[in-house]
């Protein structure tokens, strides 16, 4: 069901108010970071180049996802319920969904994860407990995804943080022609 729905253009969040119940969403306007204009500061492109973490790929997807929904600094809860965990995981085992891992002296202090799917790829959430560790795994993402062929990075809604990397703001028609565009491309996470 996440598959279809992900190929679809919409995307699933629980709620804790409602039980966890699952709705769907498909946003309008939706936010793609465009990998051809990703922007980088000077600073963080600094933080990159000395290699402070140690970059992984799926090597503690389980541990990202229930970091990822531990409740906000700001107050917000977590939209990441226990069944989609589950079905992520399930997702993750079968080679759609990916984490990308800041690791230092051997602790995990950052991550992200989202779906691949053919030539899209769909991030679902990021946390740091290191400066700028979701940050590096974001920049990381954005190099992997481009050298693997892909060509939709969606990021579902915008963000103060996502707007500073060049994310984009585009109608849901114009992000179901990419994603039709996309779905076509036999790219490999």
């Amino acid at each position: 069901m996440l598959l279809t729905g992900y190929a679809q253009g919409i995307f699933p969040m629980a709620h804790a108010e409602h039980n966890w119940e699952v709705y769907w969403y498909a946003p309008d306007p939706r936010t793609i970071l465009p990998l051809d204009t990703f922007h980088v500061s000077k600073s963080l492109a600094r933080t990159v180049r000395k290699g402070i973490y140690e970059i992984r790929y799926d090597t503690a997807f389980r541990e990202v996802m229930l970091a990822c929904a531990e409740p906000r600094g700001d107050g917000q809860g977590t939209w990441i319920s226990d069944e989609l965990i589950d079905g992520y995981l399930e997702l993750h085992e079968m080679g759609f969904a990916h984490s990308v891992e800041a690791w230092l002296d051997g602790e995990l202090v950052g991550g992200l994860y989202g779906i691949a799917l053919r030539g899209m790829f769909a991030g679902e959430s990021m946390f740091h407990r290191a400066t700028d560790a979701s940050k590096v795994c974001l920049v990381h993402l954005v190099e992997h995804l481009k050298a693997k062929g892909f060509v939709l990075h969606d990021c579902q809604f915008m963000t103060p943080h996502l707007s500073k990397f060049g994310a984009q703001e585009i109608t849901r028609y114009e992000y179901e022609e990419r994603l039709r565009d996309a779905l076509l491309v036999d790219a490999h996470f």
